[in-house]
């Protein structure tokens, strides 16, 4: 059987990914063994079921990298509250209720749309690989059960490369199916004998398959599913038996950097790779300190070797017996270790573990006499500090995952009906996340305060006439995500303020008219006086 040149193709995608993706493997194999032992199945293959702790003696690398991971996953894409607003790019839209409405009803059925389905447990995993590798992946496809079904892709079967813009826009996966699975996820394959004996023969060994995606740089003039913004391949790699040739009109990989060293570097850098020096020694550390402790507990014995035949007993409470009458005893040996000391180096080595992933800064200390505003305050402080890696996190991970995720949903009619008038409108995405919010709270800070001084300026000088009160409005309702329900629309605003201004009118009609009255009442008796004289 000929080999389709998409699937040779795809194989020396592959083998070129591989060959730039070589330097790599060490350095994850090394991170995981430490930091994440239970996906340390990089260079070395570990059967299933075996132990990976062996060479862990300090457990403060690991849990340091599992609070950092649930710190951003509360603080970030936590489905409990929402996360994300949408709006539209286009003014003259973003100012009609009607359409703010629509995309506040959107956003709520996204939300329970992750709240129901895979995306909580998966999008922990994708922090652990992050933080831990620097690099992670998830797959977003539609589900027809759940509307959206992800699935994070573990560090070891991802292969990618980035665009000019330093995105990354092509991965190519290789990963093992069982070969009975082959013709139920590929139903429509034209099979060769070779992969059918497989089947047939050895149908619970694994087949390799390569799923290559890449941008569709020959786009024809007809619409289908091979004629999208982005490739999609199935190889069997064995055999480069093309199985399944497709497309995307969105990449549907998220793949999300931590940090970047430098622009000719595609994987990122991890807060674990700075801390893997200082958690080598702090393992080798624990190691020497309990065998120093083991020696201290259960020392060494010195025995003089004249009249004793019989083995030492060194459990607690053993009885040795020497001749009478010699002054030669079984005594503990003086190993001289200094406990204290090591035990204070292995300190230092745990709070600079601590500091490469905030352990210290995100545990929320609150003291006796802190007032709810204060615990506030130093929580938001402690999310700023996460600030530097927010623009990165948004822009490979949330952006994309929201839009996917958007596109998916309203391709299938899982969303609120569009109104007419939209058409195609693009849509923004704006975070309100408690981390997101925390970005912005220093705004609102700065905002409260200049109302501050301009009400002390008030009696001297009418200030809040520089102040345009319903930009103020929106904007504070902007920055603090508050929902466009329970905001009145402008024609309802223009309403009231108009019934305000007639009952103010009207009061005032209603003052002058008692003082003419009054005027009147005072001025008639004076006149009656005057006729009569």
């Amino acid at each position: 059987m000929a080999v389709e040149p998409k699937a040779k193709m795809v194989i020396e995608r592959y083998k070129t990914l591989k060959a730039q993706r070589v330097t790599w493997e060490d350095h994850w194999q090394d991170i995981a063994d430490y930091f994440l032992p239970r996906k340390a199945n990089i260079t070395i293959k570990h059967t299933k079921g075996d132990k990976r702790h062996d060479q862990v003696y300090d457990g403060t690398a690991t849990h340091a990298l599992e609070l950092l991971s649930a710190s951003l996953n509360g603080m970030l894409t936590n489905t409990v509250s929402p996360w994300f607003i949408l709006k539209f790019r286009n003014e003259i839209i973003s100012q009609d209720d009607e359409a703010n409405e629509w995309l506040e009803s959107c956003a709520k059925v996204m939300q329970q749309v992750f709240a129901r389905s895979n995306f909580q447990q998966e999008i922990f995993e994708l922090y652990h690989e992050l933080l831990a590798f620097g690099t992670s992946a998830m797959f977003i496809t539609d589900d027809p059960k759940d509307d959206l079904r992800f699935k994070t892709i573990h560090i070891s079967e991802i292969f990618i490369t980035e665009n000019e813009k330093g995105l990354v826009d092509s991965l190519t996966r290789r990963f093992h199916i069982k070969n009975k699975n082959i013709p139920l996820m590929y139903p429509d394959a034209e099979l060769p004998r070779s992969i059918i004996t497989d089947i047939e023969k050895a149908p619970y060994d694994d087949a390799v398959i390569l799923h290559s995606v890449y941008p569709n740089e020959v786009k024809m003039g007809y619409d289908n599913s091979k004629n999208m913004d982005w490739v999609s391949c199935h190889v069997h790699e064995k055999t480069s038996t093309l199985l399944r040739e497709s497309g995307f009109k969105e990449f549907p990989y998220v793949v999300p950097r931590y940090l970047k060293s430098s622009s000719n570097e595609v994987y990122g850098r991890s807060p674990a790779m700075n801390a893997l020096p200082d958690t080598k020694m702090l393992n080798t550390m624990s190691k020497v300190s309990i065998k120093a402790a083991q020696k201290q507990i259960d020392p060494p014995l010195m025995v003089p070797d004249d009249g004793f035949i019989l083995p030492i007993r060194t459990v607690p409470g053993g009885l040795n017996f020497y001749r009478s009458g010699t002054r030669e005893r079984i005594e503990p040996l003086n190993i001289g270790s200094n406990q204290p000391l090591g035990l204070q180096m292995e300190e230092q080595r745990r709070k600079a573990i601590r500091e490469n992933f905030f352990v210290d800064q995100l545990m929320t200390v609150q003291g006796q006499n802190m007032t709810a505003t204060e615990v506030m305050q130093r929580t938001e402080e402690k999310m700023r500090l996460l600030g530097p890696v927010l623009g990165r996190l948004q822009s490979e991970l949330l952006q994309p995952l929201i839009t996917r995720a958007f596109n998916l949903l309203l391709k299938n009619n899982k969303l609120p009906q569009m109104p007419e008038m939209l058409g195609e409108q693009d849509v923004e995405i704006e975070y309100v996340s408690p981390l997101a919010k925390a970005q912005k709270t220093q705004e609102l800070s700065s905002i409260m305060r200049g109302m501050e001084i301009f009400g002390s300026m008030q009696n001297i000088a009418p200030v809040f006439d520089y102040i345009d009160i319903d930009g103020l409005v929106n904007h504070v309702q902007d920055v603090l995500g508050l929902p466009a329900k329970i905001m009145r629309s402008k024609a309802e605003v223009q309403q009231i303020q108009q019934q305000k201004q007639q009952a103010e009118m009207e009061q005032m009609q209603l003052q002058q008219a008692q003082q003419v009255a009054e005027a009147a009442g005072k001025v008639a008796p004076a006149l009656k006086v005057a006729n009569e004289q």
